[in-house]
């Protein structure tokens, strides 16, 4: 990628002249598109995994690692993309990530056995990983503040609702063609939207010299490869804690106390990979939590309830995708409206009946699933909890990052983006660990399949609601920033 510098206009004034506005929006919405499309394959795996595991041989422990192993990847590049974005000219480092992206997404396509489409799904989350902060990055660097709260609306649409459509997608695709159809749709959709950035992207920010802490970037990866390894790790025996499990989950602890020493000695001299003086900031503090929570809750439901669906209840992939579609619908019409509410009322009478409503639709959820629970019962709380959710996200994200001062907000967006990651892997590996789990031990006992796999559901929610319900304590700590309207933002 070129780093040389050059002659680039950033200002976000609502009086600059209207050609460059106008190409500004251009850029703006070159992005929004693109994260759209990567993010969107988050979650297209969940719906897949009973195909995944009859056509590649693989256990459901195996197949949730294609999801857990692209949050992961996303989780350990992220922090790097603060650099990127510093070091880089806007074009080069949205050609790089959308090249990623589309070749990974070729791989997929093309991929021969587990272990090849595992790693083109590192690839495409290579690419994803870079795409997000380069967005909100942009956005502060050249939207007006009078327009900037609305066009972070589009953001979080983007961030909660391609996730969540994402089963939908992949289920419609399923219903006719194999899962390598996944990714050929997505191909020359990915190939377009990288030539019209090739044609369209102009570079909005000044490079300049940046560190990059190597060290810093191998503990993050041995830290949270580990842990996720681990959770995923638990329930493969179906009882009792294996020593592979014991001895990752500890080197896991290890790396990620030593990458946060890392920071804090690093950030005494400005040079801290990520910036860990944005958690002496309480409001900061306690969204990050919440966010944590809310994440795992989101990717823990997207991926248990398509295998509920298929596996317990015998719904095709088509009914199950399309059981998933209001919920993504609901998310993504209420962004905008929480957006403008959070301008008028603040973070508080959102974040809280959000929290009360995530957490009793899962204590719900940890209570009815059963060989016969009716189809629609899964569809409403899939609905209700996507409320809920729309209440915590955009108010969580707004008032976390305008709660900082403005040279902790790069530092204050990346931690949030790589925890948003990590949380959604770590939820994803423990819950359908703690499934197969119970499912085994059940089976043992003799219960039927069906009936074990549902117990080892109720036991995955229940630890899903238990969490949940601690949030709702930390939403009454979440405060609207005073300045929150017309704080600068920092580049």
């Amino acid at each position: 990628m070129d780093a040389t510098p050059a002659p680039v206009e950033t200002a976000a004034q609502p009086d600059a002249p209207h050609d460059l506005r106008r190409r500004h929006a251009v850029v703006i919405w070159t992005l929004i598109i693109a994260a759209f499309v990567v993010i969107l394959n988050e979650t297209v795996m969940g719906v897949a995994i009973p195909h995944l595991k009859d056509d590649l041989g693989i256990s459901a422990v195996d197949a949730q690692w294609l999801t857990t192993a692209f949050l992961l990847t996303m989780a350990v590049v992220i922090p790097i993309t603060g650099f990127l974005l510093q070091r880089f000219h806007t074009r080069p480092v949205y050609l790089t990530a959308m090249a990623l992206f589309t070749l990974g997404t070729l791989v997929a396509a093309l991929a021969p056995g587990f272990e090849v489409l595992l790693a083109a799904r590192v690839i495409q989350a290579s690419g994803t990983a870079i795409m997000m902060p380069l967005l909100i990055t942009t956005v502060m660097q050249l939207e007006p503040p009078a327009t900037r709260g609305r066009r972070m609306g589009s953001i979080t649409v983007v961030i909660a609702v391609a996730p969540a459509i994402g089963p939908t997608i992949s289920g419609l695709i399923l219903n006719a063609f194999s899962w390598r159809f996944m990714f050929v749709f997505v191909l020359p959709i990915a190939v377009a939207v990288l030539a019209i950035g090739w044609r369209l992207m102009e570079n909005v920010t000044e490079p300049r010299k940046a560190p990059l802490d190597l060290l810093s970037v191998a503990l993050s990866a041995v830290g949270f490869g580990g842990l996720v390894y681990g959770l995923s790790t638990v329930g493969e025996g179906g009882g009792g804690v294996a020593p592979e499990t014991v001895v990752a989950l500890a080197v896991g602890g290890l790396g990620v106390g030593a990458f946060i020493w890392r920071q804090l000695v690093l950030q005494r001299v400005d040079d801290a990979l990520l910036d860990l003086r944005t958690f002496r900031t309480p409001t900061f503090s306690v969204a990050v939590v919440m966010f944590i929570v809310s994440m795992m809750a989101l990717f823990g439901m997207i991926i248990l309830l398509p295998l509920f669906m298929q596996d317990v209840l015998g719904l095709s992939v088509l009914q199950s995708g399309l059981m998933l579609l209001p919920g993504g619908l609901v998310m993504g019409l209420m962004g905008p409206i929480v957006g403008r509410a959070y301008d008028r009322i603040g973070a508080r009478p959102l974040v809280l009946p959000g929290a009360i409503v995530t957490a009793g639709v899962l204590w719900v959820l940890a209570a009815i699933l059963s060989p016969t629970t009716p189809w629609w019962q899964l569809v409403a709380a899939h609905s209700a909890m996507s409320v809920g959710l729309a209440l915590l996200f955009t108010p969580l994200f707004s008032a976390s990052l305008g709660s900082l001062p403005a040279r902790l907000y790069s530092h204050g967006s990346a931690t949030v983006s790589a925890l948003q990651q990590v949380a959604g892997a770590a939820g994803t590996a423990l819950f359908v660990s703690t499934m197969a789990s119970i499912g085994a031990a059940r089976v043992a006992e003799g219960v039927d399949p069906a009936a074990a796999q549902s117990a080892g559901m109720r036991g995955a929610f229940t630890i899903a609601a238990i969490l949940a319900t601690v949030s709702i304590g930390a939403a009454l700590a979440v405060r609207t920033p005073d300045d929150a309207a017309s704080a600068p933002v920092g580049h």
